[in-house]
């Protein structure tokens, strides 16, 4: 049996597909299951022993061609899944380009959403329910459910080498202990006040005794946020921003006590590796993006905002109205209110209680 899993979205949402992998694997033994994503989330998936094989999208070499060759590309692309006479092709995201894949693949099972386009209105064979207050976790799992394939497992799972291992140990050498706090997102209105970040840094570092390291991803304007946020702070964390990839992150956190951040791929990594995460969020919903805690087999976030626990994570939120809005940052700014005036105190509280458990 061939299967095809399409997601084309972005890292944490391509994370959040393995338990579907391993229960799709474990149903079907003997099936060989290739998975279609963006390539700059390949290495969420790469070294995954359900998978077959990873067929990348490179959009961003895609995008910077000319208009003619640009649709050349995107031509070849969604007919080469044609040869490949796939079983079943599942496409996990709304959009043209999974359903037109999937059409075109031809598979005699077909899952995805209604795409609004009537050219593709006999895109699937089966059809996913709308997303609603769910997590995405469990929208992931939905394909098992239409199939009527039992879930065993809701446990999400990223690979790494002993390379990767032996890099990270080269960089943190005999330290034990520490926290490990990953302060940006590419979209900075999905990041806290550079003073409070600074604040929680020094709480960890002087007043808790707990060494902080420090990442984001080696992209200026993620480097320039590390630096100002560096340049308030007191004490002297580690800081590898910039400097170990996705795999060498993952590994990283893997030896934290805690990871601290706001919502990015780092905290659905760290949840993923069974460290604790105490996550800021803002503009998106914690019931559809919280860490997902490993041991539990459903959601406890119940609410889109405020502060919410799922098993050992923590997230925390404004009450606010608005919140979550989906929006890039209040009235066009890129900045969000609702997380530039964070409670320090329960901040600092909070961070306590975890260390201790």
């Amino acid at each position: 049996m061939k299967i095809l899993i399409l997601k084309f979205r972005n890292i944490g949402d391509v994370l959040l597909i393995t338990p579907l992998l391993s229960n799709l694997k474990q149903h079907y033994p003997e099936a060989k299951i290739d998975v279609a994503i963006n390539k700059e989330t390949e290495p969420m998936l790469s070294l995954n022993p359900n998978i077959n094989k990873i067929i990348a999208y490179d959009r961003d070499f895609i995008k910077s061609l000319p208009l003619i060759k640009k649709l050349i590309k995107e031509i070849q692309f969604t007919l080469f899944f044609r040869k490949k006479h796939y079983d079943m092709v599942i496409n996990l995201t709304e959009g043209d380009r999974g359903a037109q894949i999937a059409w075109l693949a031809g598979a005699p099972v077909r899952i995805g959403y209604p795409n609004k386009n009537w050219i593709l209105k006999n895109a699937f064979t089966h059809y996913l329910p709308k997303q609603a207050f769910r997590h995405t976790l469990e929208t992931n799992l939905d394909p098992l459910r239409v199939l009527d394939i039992p879930i065993n497992n809701k446990k999400v799972e990223i690979f790494w080498n002993k390379d990767d291992e032996s890099f990270v140990n080269d960089k943190i050498l005999n330290i034990e202990q520490f926290i490990h706090i990953h302060p940006v997102s590419r979209w900075l209105f999905k990041c806290i006040a550079d003073q409070t970040m600074a604040e929680i840094i020094d709480y960890c570092e002087i007043v808790l005794n707990t060494k902080v390291i420090i990442t984001a991803a080696p992209v200026q304007i993620e480097l320039e946020k590390v630096d100002s946020i560096l340049s308030l702070c007191k004490s002297n964390p580690i800081n590898l921003s910039g400097e170990l990839s996705l795999k060498q992150t993952a590994t990283l956190n893997k030896k934290a006590k805690l990871f601290i951040g706001v919502d990015t791929a780092i905290m659905h990594i760290s949840a993923a590796n069974d460290t604790p995460v105490f996550a800021f969020f803002g503009p998106s919903g914690t019931d559809h993006w919280g860490p997902w805690d490993n041991d539990m087999v459903e959601s406890t976030y119940t609410r889109r905002n405020g502060f919410q626990i799922m098993g050992k994570h923590r997230v925390f939120a404004e009450s606010r109205e608005c919140q979550p809005c989906g929006q890039d940052g209040c009235n066009g700014t890129k900045i969000s209110d609702c997380l530039m005036s964070l409670d320090v105190a329960i901040i600092k509280e909070t961070i306590s209680k975890m260390l201790i458990n």
